[in-house]
């Protein structure tokens, strides 16, 4: 059973910046595909970010040019890094850890951008 824990997460200003984290238990880390989703309150979960495990990464539009997405295999850990922050990101992030048919998430880290 793979471990997924999101941290990071808190309450910034329009145009702030965080940096949320990811850290997956198990020796194949890198192996695992990894991504980003969010939920903001009433919505849809929708998925932010990926990165393969060559190092691929493939962002949704309203994140690109703000959010750069990262993995450091020799810590079992993926990154989001969010930049110029808007209210519209204000949303619940998750982790998801997937190899073949497999997928681990986590319980999510709360992110407000709010003045």
């Amino acid at each position: 059973q793979v471990q997924v824990m999101e941290s990071g997460g808190g309450l910034v200003q329009p145009g702030g910046s965080l940096r949320l984290s990811c850290a997956a238990s198990g020796s194949i880390f890198s192996m695992y595909a990894m991504t980003w989703y969010r939920q903001a309150p009433g919505k849809e979960r929708e998925w932010v970010a990926s990165i393969s495990s060559s190092g691929s990464t493939d962002y949704v539009d309203s994140v690109k040019g703000r959010f750069t997405i990262s993995r450091d295999s020799a810590k079992n850990t993926m990154y989001l890094q969010m930049n110029d922050l808007k209210p519209e990101d204000t949303a619940v992030y998750y982790c998801r850890a997937a190899r073949a048919l497999a997928q681990w998430w986590g319980q999510g880290t709360q992110v407000t951008v709010s003045s």
